[in-house]
C-alpha cells in the first residue's frame, strides 16, 4: 500500500510573500519617481515664472534682485494638468524704481497671487499668459528714499509710537532751529502716499505768533502726496503704515497677468 507524504505547503506561501514583497518595492519606487519627477516639474515652472517676473519689472523701469518663486500645493503635476495652480509666491528683494528724479526703494516686495491660471502649453512653450484670480503684496518703503521725496536736504524721516516721525534743521526767519513731530499718513485718491504734518514743535523757536505762524507754514510745505512707483502686477496701494524699519505698504489687484506674452 503506497505511504501518504504531507504536501509542502511552505513553499507557495513563500512566493507568495516575495511577490508582495516585490509588488511593494516597486510600488515604492514608482512613487519616487513620481515626487522626483513633480519636484522638478516645479522647478522648471518655478524658474520660467520667474524669468517671466524679472521682464515684467524691467518693463517697468525698476531694478530687483532676481525674484524667488515658490509655488504651492502637491502635487504640482495634478494642478498642471487642471491648469490652474492653488497659489505662486513671489519675492522681489532690493527693488529700485524712479519716482519724480529720485528713486524709491523697497527692501523686500512680497507677492501671493492665488488661483493661478496657465495652460500646459504655457509652461511646455513658455508662450502665453499667467493670469492671478487675485494677487496680494506687501513691502517697505525706506525712510531715506521717502525724505528725499521732500525735497529738504537734512530732514530725516522715521517711526514713533506707530506714527511718521520727523526731525532736522531748518531756517526760519534766519535762525537755526531742529524741528521735530509726527504726520497723519493715508493714502489718497490718486494712490500716492499723502503725509500731513500737524504737529511740528522746534527747539530754540521764539514763543511768538509770528515764529509759530511760519512754523505751521513750514508743516504745510512739506505736507504733500507723495507719488509712489509703478508696482509689478497691477498692484493697487490699499494701506500705509510706519514700521520701524520702513513705510509699510499693502496692495492688491484682481485677475492680474502676472507675466505678458512673448
Amino acid at each position: 500500500m503506497a505511504q501518504d507524504y504531507p504536501v509542502d505547503e511552505a513553499r507557495p506561501r513563500r512566493r507568495g510573500r516575495k511577490l508582495l514583497i516585490g509588488l511593494f518595492v516597486l510600488l515604492l519606487l514608482l512613487a519616487g519617481l513620481l515626487v522626483v519627477a513633480d519636484r522638478v516639474a516645479v522647478g522648471v515652472a518655478e524658474r520660467m515664472i520667474g524669468d517671466r517676473v524679472q521682464q515684467e519689472v524691467t518693463k517697468q523701469g525698476a531694478q530687483s534682485t532676481r525674484p524667488d518663486v515658490e509655488v504651492a500645493g502637491v502635487p504640482f503635476l495634478t494642478q498642471v494638468l487642471d491648469g490652474r495652480y492653488q497659489r505662486i509666491s513671489i519675492k522681489l528683494r532690493d527693488v529700485q524704481a524712479p519716482v519724480q528724479g529720485d528713486t524709491v526703494r523697497l527692501s523686500v516686495l512680497n507677492v501671493d497671487a492665488r488661483n493661478v491660471r496657465a495652460s500646459l502649453d504655457t509652461l511646455r512653450s513658455g508662450q502665453g499668459d499667467v493670469v492671478a484670480d487675485t494677487v496680494d503684496g506687501t513691502g517697505t518703503i525706506s525712510y531715506e528714499s521717502l525724505a528725499a521725496l521732500l525735497k529738504r536736504p537734512g530732514l530725516a524721516l522715521g517711526e514713533q509710537n506707530g506714527k511718521l516721525a520727523i526731525t532736522g534743521p531748518i531756517d526760519i526767519f534766519g535762525q537755526k532751529v531742529t524741528i521735530s513731530g509726527t504726520a497723519d499718513v493715508t493714502v489718497a485718491d490718486n494712490g500716492a502716499v499723502a503725509l500731513r504734518f500737524n504737529d511740528l514743535d522746534a527747539a530754540g523757536l521764539p514763543n511768538l505768533p509770528i515764529a509759530r505762524t511760519a512754523l505751521s507754514n513750514f508743516a504745510k510745505s512739506i505736507s504733500i502726496d507723495v507719488p509712489l512707483p509703478d508696482l509689478p502686477f497691477q498692484l493697487a496701494v490699499r494701506e500705509v503704515r510706519p514700521l520701524p524699519e520702513g513705510l509699510a505698504v499693502t496692495a492688491d489687484a484682481k485677475n492680474v497677468p502676472i507675466n505678458s506674452a512673448s
